[in-house]
């Protein structure tokens, strides 16, 4: 091989790997992320909607309408497992720049782990692989058991601990928006299963996604079916977290038993953080547990305005809804 064709070989090699490490910038926090709130005692929280337990507790499961319609998915991975009786979620934060686990690593970003009776999700991954993988392996989380990782969206602090994730020998199908650049997606395909999002679509039974949202930053949201009801999961929220919020809902036909992650509120004044708080009473939101970039005000209105319905968020928490506590 002659020496310009082997510097253009090198030179395409590194431009694959970049494109993958290289991300655009994510959202800049615009206050010190330190967290204000402190942790709701259990002898607090509301015994409807039992979306939280201690280890010793069993929660008691609330029944709510089933859809009897919902769209078609636009994307199925090839090796979709069945169904199984009931539907306990278990949802653990390995990543955010709020903290709840002294013992855990916090940074700007967000990640977490879902985990159904159908399948083992990771929404995002964070900023860096070293916080993402070492707060996962303090969990005692078995990467090997990750069936997919879903991408909320392009910004380096969602989607920086995938590299370093994939290069653990895991293949999990990724699930990213459309919208993400193609050198991107063509990293991600040179590694594992890669499968775009346009629309709304069922994942895996009971995990749905919005499909893209927006028309700057595009953006899916998370929508996972419980017996207590759907389970929103923002990455930043960047069309605004009351539209998510409503495609879930619109999706599903289902009450919204908790919405949880970045509302990207940081910067909101407190009438618009009024205001999406009345919305999310409106659309009937029974719990809500904001992190990442919702911002520290904005996190303390939610908690004065929910409760008990107020759910502490922070790397290392663990919400139960419904089934027994622990692992599926």
């Amino acid at each position: 091989m002659g020496i310009g064709k082997r510097w253009r070989s090198l030179v395409s090699s590194f431009i694959g790997i970049a494109a993958l490490v290289v991300l655009t910038s994510g959202c800049v926090p615009m206050e010190v992320p330190v967290p204000t709130v402190t942790v709701l005692p259990p002898t607090a929280m509301s015994t409807e909607l039992p979306t939280e337990v201690p280890p010793t507790a069993t929660p008691v499961p609330v029944s709510s309408p089933l859809a009897t319609e919902k769209p078609l998915p636009t994307q199925v991975p090839t090796n979709t497992p069945e169904i199984v009786e009931g539907r306990p979620v278990t949802l653990t934060i390995v990543y955010d720049n709020n903290s709840y686990d002294p013992n855990l690593r916090t940074a700007w970003g967000f990640s977490c782990l879902v985990e159904t009776s159908s399948a083992t999700v990771l929404f995002d991954t964070g900023g860096d692989g070293p916080t993402l993988l070492g707060n996962m392996e303090a969990l005692g989380i078995e990467l090997q058991a990750i069936d997919a990782v879903v991408l909320s969206h392009i910004h380096g602090d969602h989607t920086g601990g995938l590299v370093a994730l994939l290069s653990k020998g895991v293949m999990p199908t990724v699930f990213v928006p459309a919208a993400f650049p193609a050198g991107f997606k063509d990293s991600v395909r040179a590694r594992t299963e890669l499968v775009e999002v346009t629309g709304p679509g069922e994942l895996f039974p009971g995990v749905w996604t919005t499909g893209e949202l927006g028309s700057g930053i595009i953006e899916q949201a998370l929508a996972i079916e419980s017996d207590d009801g759907v389970i929103v999961m923002t990455g930043c929220a960047h069309p605004g977290v009351v539209e998510m919020v409503r495609r879930a809902k619109e999706m599903l036909r289902e009450p919204v038993a908790l919405v949880m992650g970045g509302f990207h509120l940081g910067s909101a004044s407190q009438s618009r953080i009024s205001g999406i708080i009345d919305a999310f009473h409106e659309m009937g939101v029974h719990r809500v547990a904001p992190c990442h970039c919702t911002g520290d005000r904005a996190r303390s209105m939610f908690a004065a305005a929910y409760g008990p319905g107020y759910i502490a968020a922070g790397v290392g928490r663990v919400i139960f809804v419904s089934g027994e506590p622990g692992r599926p």
